[in-house]
């Protein structure tokens, strides 16, 4: 597998670069503008862009995406009821394939109603729903902490420990992590009630 951490030097942002190694099939995960990086990895990979997929409908995670389409030809896929231009609609549980690598989706609202994790091969891409040593804030549009709690303790935390995670921002202590890691240090997955979560959010 091709697995690419894309950084920004002028932002906190993080795009991905994902492929099957043998057909060289891959597919870019919340590219923003400018696309120069991404561009620059798919060539240095030398890849064919099956998707471009959004693990949510933000700008800083979309906004490449309509000039990446055009330079690749790629298909733009998000969740369902993502409210952004998109060819695929994607639904929790669902699969895409690139060539025989497998990526399911899981739905995990909270930060907003369309957000998605993907997982793919012990590498879980976060989106804005969980970083390194924080959590994505549920205090703006369409942010609820009742799903972001069923998210976090009812699927992310679920998986195994020695999960990867990589979010899509670099707001830690390192861009990656595992989540038996952050099970222990990340103060947002502490043991807590629904309720009790709910009051967490809410402070400043």
């Amino acid at each position: 597998m091709i697995f690419d951490q894309i950084r920004y030097p002028s932002s906190d942002n993080l795009a991905y670069l994902i492929a099957d190694d043998n057909t060289r099939e891959a597919m870019v995960v919340d590219p923003p503008l400018p696309i120069s990086p991404v561009i620059s990895a798919i060539n240095k990979r030398n890849v064919t862009v099956k998707y471009i997929v959004n693990t949510h409908g933000h700008r800083d995670h979309i906004s490449g995406n309509a000039e990446l389409a055009m330079a690749t030809g790629a298909k733009r896929a998000a969740y369902i009821n993502a409210r952004h231009r998109k060819d695929i609609a994607l639904e929790d549980g669902g699969i895409l394939m690139l060539g025989n690598l497998k990526v399911e989706v899981i739905h995990t609202p909270g930060h907003s109603p369309d957000c998605i994790c993907l997982l793919v091969d012990k590498r879980l891409l976060t989106g804005d729903t969980l970083f390194v040593g924080e959590c994505g804030r549920t205090d703006i549009p369409g942010g609820d902490p009742a799903q972001l709690y069923e998210s976090l303790f009812g699927k992310i935390i679920k998986l195994e420990d020695n999960t990867e995670i990589y979010p899509g921002h670099d707001y830690g202590a390192s861009p990656s992590s595992t989540l038996g890691l952050e099970k222990k240090t990340n103060y947002t997955l502490k043991p807590r009630t629904l309720d009790e979560f709910i009051e967490f959010m809410s402070e400043p």
